[in-house]
């Protein structure tokens, strides 16, 4: 078995989705593993990893609707002193993830056709995120 870590710093806009599937799977390629598994991790509590559609931009722009309204900065949290997007960022988080696990098969991600990995910043600030990517197999 062969295994190799990576830690990406992945920069943000502010809130929305941001694509980082051209990174992850260049590195995971370059790791030579054919069969195995690559896990990412990302080191925060304010934005999130999702596996989304593609193709449409529609799709995600409608999933940041839906969780703006889901969770709003009204300030009805207590939870305020980092500023009123902040709670809203937390509960959006635990409602996604933070890491993500996704086979490799032939060489490659195991993602459907429509599929891309994604950071998903809910603060409304740009941001540094880091994100480690651990990958196993053979």
């Amino acid at each position: 078995m062969k295994q190799a870590t990576h830690t990406f710093v992945i920069p943000t806009k502010g809130q929305g989705l941001t694509d980082i599937s051209v990174d992850v799977e260049k590195w995971a390629a370059a790791q030579n593993i054919t069969t195995g598994l690559l896990t990412l991790f990302l080191q925060h509590t304010s934005a999130s990893l999702i596996i989304q559609e593609n193709a449409d931009p529609d799709v995600l722009h409608d999933l940041q609707s839906f969780f703006a309204r889901l969770a709003p900065e009204d300030g009805s949290y207590r939870h305020s002193a980092e500023g009123l997007d902040d709670m809203p960022a937390h509960i959006k988080a635990a409602l996604t993830m933070t890491h993500l696990s996704i086979p490799i098969a032939e060489g490659r991600l195991v993602l459907g056709t429509w599929q891309g990995i994604y950071v998903f910043e809910h603060r409304r600030h740009a941001h540094k995120r880091q994100l480690v990517a651990h990958i196993f197999g053979e």
